[in-house]
């Protein structure tokens, strides 16, 4: 009885290994805005369908079952969006992702506000960050960030 112990034990911990070893590192997700088309708002929201490329560098297919992101600018919310579409990113490949995009009146008079109140020197920094829903282990969370550079003021002389 008690080697059939030892035994069961031993299988378990050796199951319990290999599922460990199957979560290998990934390389994260390379994402790029694609395009952005307004959309019909209610009230004083606006509305845009996001196109995302995302990149996969990994050897593996990822396939979602939904998407989520929200847009911070200048440090403050502005807009957030959500699909229930379904698809796949092939190994080695990428795939257009349309998500549809709500910037509340609230979003953007807080933006307005901020900017009025003092200009940005150098561009005005965004994050981007979202997921891809995958189940319990395999949503795929990403991250992109930089700088929207905004046009000099029609008032400045060109040099």
């Amino acid at each position: 009885m008690s080697s059939l112990r030892h035994l069961l034990l031993c299988c378990l911990l050796l199951l319990g290994l290999s599922a460990c070893a199957s979560f290998t590192e990934r390389d994260p997700l390379r994402i790029d805005l694609a395009g952005l088309e307004p959309l019909p708002g209610q009230g004083m929201e606006m509305r845009f369908l996001l196109k995302l490329r995302v990149q996969n560098p990994n050897d593996e297919v990822i396939s979602y079952n939904g998407v989520a992101l929200d847009l911070t600018v200048n440090g403050q919310p502005l807009a957030s969006g959500v699909s229930d579409q379904r698809g796949e990113v092939p190994r080695f490949g990428e795939s257009l992702i349309e998500v549809p995009l709500t910037i509340s009146a609230f979003s953007a008079f807080r933006q307005a506000w901020g900017l009025s109140s003092r200009p940005p020197l150098e561009g005005l920094p965004y994050v981007l960050s979202g997921k891809l829903g995958g189940g319990l282990w395999g949503t795929r969370r990403f991250n992109d960030s930089g700088t929207l550079n905004l046009p000099a003021p029609l008032s400045q002389p060109r040099t």
